[in-house]
């Protein structure tokens, strides 16, 4: 796939985009009312992660910070763009803000920061395999789209893996002691019982893909449509895109898994047999 069928999804001409989602008065009116929407239906069903924090108040700082670091962004990229490594400094900040979110997602303490490991080796070899063939140019306009997306399928795969094996490792913790009384070792205790659950990060993305066309039109063949490609064209980026996530969240996910097995990955007040262990 050439580098201008990349830069093409993610460049578009204004006066589609304009037509598309203009930014006026009522854009900002119908954003407030479906926050507000979002964060009254949250509150009505007492909806509440685990340790019974509503989700109402997140949702709006939710919605508040993304106004705000995407008005930020928008300013950022075409500065960043004039170098490359302003640009790469940027992919930098990217990564290091998606592990500091994956990590404190998953164990809200000083191990938060190994979450860098599964985000980092599923996106560094494919988007340097991407440069390397050519399919992405080292420029802002069409790397700084396809990272995010990478970075951004990595986070949410090393937060539903980890967090799932976690809770899972709490939940089962009987059985995980059962089989070390037997003389299992700690780690391939912890992975009898926390494979299953980590093993469903990969779920989001795989009906994405087996859906794709049918339910949903995402981003990349969208914009590409937008900014005048043909369907095929489209299609054929919007499946790259797909492909390359694939083998991100698997990676992700199984790196998520395995550090929560060995003990790395690990929540306060926990015993070794709940991954707290170093494995």
């Amino acid at each position: 796939m050439p580098a201008a069928a990349v830069t093409a999804a993610v460049a578009l001409p204004q006066t589609a985009a304009d037509t598309l989602l203009p930014v006026d008065a009522t854009l900002g009116v119908v954003l407030a009312a479906l926050l507000v929407a979002a964060a009254g239906i949250a509150a009505l069903a007492r909806l509440a992660d685990s340790d019974g924090r509503g989700y109402p108040r997140a949702i709006v700082v939710a919605g508040l910070r993304a106004t705000v670091q995407l008005a930020a962004v928008s300013y950022l990229i075409g500065w960043v763009m004039r170098a490359v490594p302003l640009l790469l400094s940027f992919i930098a900040l990217m990564f290091a803000v998606a592990v500091r979110t994956a990590g404190r997602r998953i164990t809200a303490n000083r191990s938060w920061w190994w979450a860098a490991v599964p985000i980092g080796a599923g996106v560094l070899p494919v988007v340097a395999a991407l440069l390397l063939t050519g399919l992405v140019p080292l420029k802002g306009i069409a790397l700084i789209p396809v990272t995010g997306i990478l970075i951004g399928g990595a986070l949410t795969a090393t937060v539903l893996a980890g967090r799932r094996s976690l809770d899972e490792l709490r939940t089962r913790h009987g059985e995980v002691e059962a089989a070390l009384a037997l003389g299992m070792p700690d780690r391939e205790a912890r992975l009898e019982i926390a494979r299953p659950a980590a093993s469903d990060a990969l779920i989001p993305g795989l009906d994405q893909t087996r859906t794709v066309g049918l339910v949903t039109l995402p981003g990349a063949f969208v914009g590409m449509l937008l900014g005048g490609a043909s369907p095929l064209l489209a299609g054929a980026v919007q499946l790259f895109v797909l492909v390359a996530l694939m083998a991100v969240q698997a990676v992700a996910t199984a790196l998520a898994l395995e550090l929560v097995a060995r003990g790395r990955l690990h929540r306060d007040g926990t015993g070794a047999s709940t991954g707290a262990g170093t494995g």
